[in-house]
């Protein structure tokens, strides 16, 4: 019997996700497939309307507005039923059933796993960053932020980097502390355990707030590198980028603050905050020099 209700956040994220929803439905194992719109305007959800006279299976929901990815799954959550399972996919995911499967198999494999992830591609082949990584601690930070990774291979422990997408792929499924929001299938129970997503951050870092929480109240997060996604990476970003760099570093002083603040000097925190808000600060500047010399060119 089909076990997942499969999830997917859309906001203007073009005909791409006409090809991920269409993915899922052709998978024995998805119960349904919940759409929710955050308000675009792109008419990516046209032929998701189309769509659902003849997939029964389909459900879309639109809000009025963006209200942030957590915000969103969270309104899919309350409506997806009582299956199983829960797959989480952004719309610039494809996913064939074998991934779908694989990754299904290793949840029903152990009772105490509460989200496993694949491994995410790039449409080249490559692996992608943040499929698989360890929580960006303050100290991780520090040392992405000041360049000190360069130093790991002769201090490994103390200068490691936190994305692992460097290091050879596992054999088989392996336990980490951290994959990627973009896929990830949940059991059921660990998510009423743990409970939603934290809807204070509008989007990124959600995941790892979610990961974090998933150990902290025992289930445990894998990484099946036999099941593979490749994600098309922006396709729903591409147009704010500026907009989304602010979120995303917004989302990671949260993260700190609410992990993390008991445990590190505040000198250190303050430290980080000001790289991470520096960070942003060259971001913007280079995404409106690209957008004047794109509009220099026209």
């Amino acid at each position: 019997m089909p076990s997942i209700s499969a999830i997917i956040i859309n906001y203007n994220a073009g005909l791409i996700l006409n090809e991920a929803v269409n993915s899922l439905l052709c998978s024995a194992v998805i119960a349904k497939v919940l759409v929710v719109d955050n308000g675009s305007v792109d008419h990516s959800m046209d032929e998701m309307e189309h769509l659902a006279d003849s997939q029964s299976r389909l459900i879309n929901i639109y809000n009025k507005a963006n209200l942030g990815f957590a915000a969103a799954c969270n309104i899919a959550i309350a409506a997806a039923g009582e299956n199983d399972y829960l797959l989480f996919l952004n719309p610039d995911c494809l996913i064939d059933k074998e991934a779908l499967e694989t990754l299904l198999s290793c949840m029903k494999s152990s009772p105490q796993l509460g989200m496993a992830g694949p491994l995410i591609l790039n449409p080249d082949g490559t692996e992608q960053a943040g499929g698989r990584r360890a929580v960006p601690t303050p100290w991780r930070a520090f040392v992405r932020i000041f360049g000190l990774s360069r130093l790991r291979e002769r201090y490994p422990r103390l200068f490691s980097d936190f994305l692992l997408n460097e290091q050879p792929l596992p054999d088989g499924p392996t336990e980490v502390e951290a994959i990627s929001g973009a896929c990830m299938l949940v059991r059921r129970d660990a998510l009423l355990d743990v409970g939603p997503m934290d809807e204070g951050y509008f989007m990124h870092c959600e995941d790892l707030d979610w990961c974090m929480r998933f150990h902290q109240r025992g289930w445990k997060v894998i990484f099946v590198p036999e099941a593979r996604v490749v994600h098309h990476l922006g396709s729903c970003s591409h147009s704010r980028p500026i907009f989304v760099e602010w979120h995303k570093h917004k989302g990671m002083m949260r993260f700190y603050r609410k992990f993390f603040r008991h445990q590190y000097p505040g000198i250190l925190l303050w430290i980080i905050g000001a790289g991470v808000w520096l960070r942003f600060s060259m971001m913007a500047i280079y995404h409106t020099l690209q957008k004047i010399k794109q509009r220099l060119k026209i």
